[in-house]
């Protein structure tokens, strides 16, 4: 089969990135405005006068959406594996899309009682779900279907568009906050930013259906000349796992110390500022705006660097600065008194984290074969983001509450010293090869013995 022209390649290259990270910003615009908008439909689904008892019943909803991350990573990574890239990251958006529009129309409890409660239960469900496996879709989509000296270019794009899609549910909330009252925006305001969530859910259905399935799929589901068909029966399965369980522990070790710096830094900044700093709230949501876009900005020039200078320089350092930066950044963030003060802190903490955001969706991916690649970076992510990324503001409030906030900084740190050790000892994974045809050009072969293969391809030395 002839190779497509230079510049068919480029578009579709181009096609590739966008479709796999646009359903990134979606999916993380929807999880944002669930829990931006919440002060606002908690009194619609669950009766009393107590506000803090219906924020609580939200909260509670909110976080089975978190214990349902694994779920949907073992199941759609699965399904990744076993059907395609481009037929997971369609499954997400479309489940994405009807957890939004059911949120949208859920009935209120004075039009239903709980049935509107139960409602936004399964919502949440499909949410958890959707984002547990969309991770991993994006994630082996964008570095699959990159160049193989531009990987950490493309999957770079992860954080951008997940980034993005929190700064676009921001900006909405600011938005209908300056439009709408108080009043309207709890009878029925609250409705408008789901309703945006599932059509821009349907935009990008519609852009990944013209997306084209990674060559790295196609060859593994199909068999070269002079080979017998491949057996399918364990790919993308917890069997075929197994065999690769050093490199899932590798990812749950890797993921733990980005994961918590992360939320810190973003999900968890503005209420420190608000809550430690005495910062208004105002003050502190812009802060946070102008850090986090400047932060989006930052991640394709620091994937850049990793296809240039591999994937550990970047790591380590972000897990060094992490380890050692965490408590002197903190406690003057805790001590801000103006808005340039906080937003020099809040970015000198993101460029640290850059280093593990920016190239982590590759890093993980070159880790595994393609068989069992999706799943081999679903589950294990997306355990290790539930148990310490979604927990990650609920432990800091636990010691604030208990008094010695400061030992959330040394809990942060202490996550981001496991990752450093990880990092240290892992190989460096920029050179994997990703598909049959990158084997070659390295002189393997894709189907010989793990045993017999040359030390050049991380996915499998380390095992």
């Amino acid at each position: 089969m002839p190779a497509s022209p230079p510049g068919d390649e480029r578009r579709k290259r181009r096609l590739a990135l966008v479709g796999g990270s646009l359903g990134n910003l979606v999916e993380w615009y929807d999880w944002f405005v669930y829990a931006s908008f919440a002060i606002y439909f908690a009194d619609s689904f669950f009766p009393g006068d107590n506000p803090t008892t219906q924020l609580m019943n939200t909260a509670g909803i909110f976080a089975v959406g978190f214990l349902m991350r694994p779920v949907g990573g073992w199941i759609l990574g699965r399904a990744a594996d076993r059907h395609g890239r481009k037929s997971a990251l369609t499954l997400t958006v479309t489940m994405m899309s009807v957890a939004a529009l059911l949120i949208a129309v859920a009935p209120t409890y004075g039009q239903a009682g709980y049935f509107g409660a139960l409602v936004l239960l399964l919502a949440r469900l499909l949410q958890g779900m959707s984002i547990g496996g969309e991770y991993a879709a994006s994630a082996t989509y964008l570095t699959e279907a990159s160049a193989r000296n531009r990987r950490g270019l493309g999957s770079s794009f992860q954080y951008v568009s997940m980034t993005c899609g929190q700064l676009l549910g921001l900006g909405i909330l600011i938005t209908l906050q300056h439009t709408l009252t108080t009043a309207q925006l709890e009878n029925w305001g609250w409705r408008i930013p789901f309703l945006v969530g599932a059509l821009f859910a349907v935009v990008v259905f519609w852009l990944r259906r013209r997306l084209q399935e990674t060559d790295a799929f196609k060859e593994e589901t199909a068999s070269a000349p002079g080979e017998e068909a491949h057996d399918d029966s364990t790919r993308g399965t917890l069997k075929a796992l197994w065999h690769y369980r050093r490199q899932a522990g590798l990812v749950m070790a890797l993921t733990l110390g980005g994961t918590v710096a992360y939320y810190t830094y973003t999900t968890y900044l503005t209420k420190y500022l608000v809550g430690s700093a005495g910062m208004e709230k105002t003050t502190a949501t812009l802060v946070s705006f102008t850090a986090l876009t400047l932060f989006a900005v930052l991640q394709p020039f620091a994937g850049m660097l990793s296809d240039r200078i591999g994937r550990r320089p970047l790591l380590i350092t972000f897990a060094v600065g992490c380890t050692v930066g965490t408590y002197p950044i903190m406690t003057a963030l805790g001590s801000a008194s103006s808005y340039w003060s906080a937003l020099g802190l809040s970015l000198l903490a993101l460029v640290i984290v850059t280093g593990y955001t920016s190239i982590n969706a590759a890093v993980k991916a070159e880790l595994f074969p393609t068989r069992v690649r999706a799943l081999g970076v679903a589950l294990p992510y997306a355990i290790a983001n539930a148990l310490f990324g979604g927990t990650a503001e609920y432990v800091a409030l636990w010691f604030k509450n208990s008094g010695h906030e400061k030992m959330f900084f040394w809990y942060v740190s202490g996550c981001a010293l496991v990752s450093l050790v990880t990092y240290v000892l892992m190989p460096d994974t920029r050179n994997a090869a990703l598909s049959r045809a990158e084997a070659e050009a390295d002189g393997q072969r894709e189907g010989e013995p793990e045993r017999d293969r040359p030390a050049a391809a991380p996915a499998e030395t380390a095992r």
